[in-house]
């Protein structure tokens, strides 16, 4: 199969997060369209395991949403940054752990209609305590569970956004031999 042909790029808007750009380009159909593109430096999603077997998550406040999300901890690459050193980095920060074992569980598009965001998932292992060190939009508290019972919150729908839903699933297959 063919690719799109990128025949023009207009910028819109260059934040600290995010740039967004009007691409106008030739579809491998031919036919020529305009999409709105949203350009991550993309992220890394940790599932981080306690010697006990329970997972640590985040329950964290997300103004997006308008409320409070259940969570695995996860943060934004920063500029030239490989996935893992930002895991154990975002790990340490949010939850206060440092991981002596990172187990790559592959990568997701977090939402491939409008955006070329690609988040990085690890299962955590070997946590010892480290020092938390919150951003200012950084409103959350950990919480511990059983990853049967996180499981188990992925399917009543209780942790709800797709990059904890995944590396939740891809982590329970890994330790059930199945991943």
């Amino acid at each position: 199969m063919s690719e799109a042909e990128l025949l023009n790029r207009r910028s819109v808007y260059e934040g600290r997060v995010v740039d967004l750009s009007v691409d106008r380009v030739r579809m491998p159909n031919g036919k020529t369209t305009e999409l709105e593109v949203i350009r991550h430096p993309g992220a890394a999603a940790m599932v981080p395991l306690t010697e006990l077997g329970d997972v640590l998550l985040v329950r964290q406040y997300r103004y997006a949403t308008g409320g409070w999300l259940v969570e695995v901890p996860a943060g934004k690459l920063d500029e030239g940054e490989a996935p893992e050193i930002c895991a154990a980095r975002e790990l340490e920060e949010e939850v206060g752990m440092k991981p002596a074992e990172l187990v790559p569980l592959g990568w997701i598009w977090t939402t491939p209609g409008f955006t070329d965001e690609r988040i990085w998932l690890y299962l955590c292992r070997g946590l010892s305590p480290a020092q938390q060190d919150l951003q200012d939009d950084e409103v959350l508290t950990v919480e511990s569970s059983s990853l049967p019972e996180a499981v188990e919150m992925v399917h009543r729908g209780e942790i709800c956004d797709g990059k904890s839903v995944c590396a939740l699933l891809r982590a329970d297959a890994y330790l059930r031999g199945e991943g």
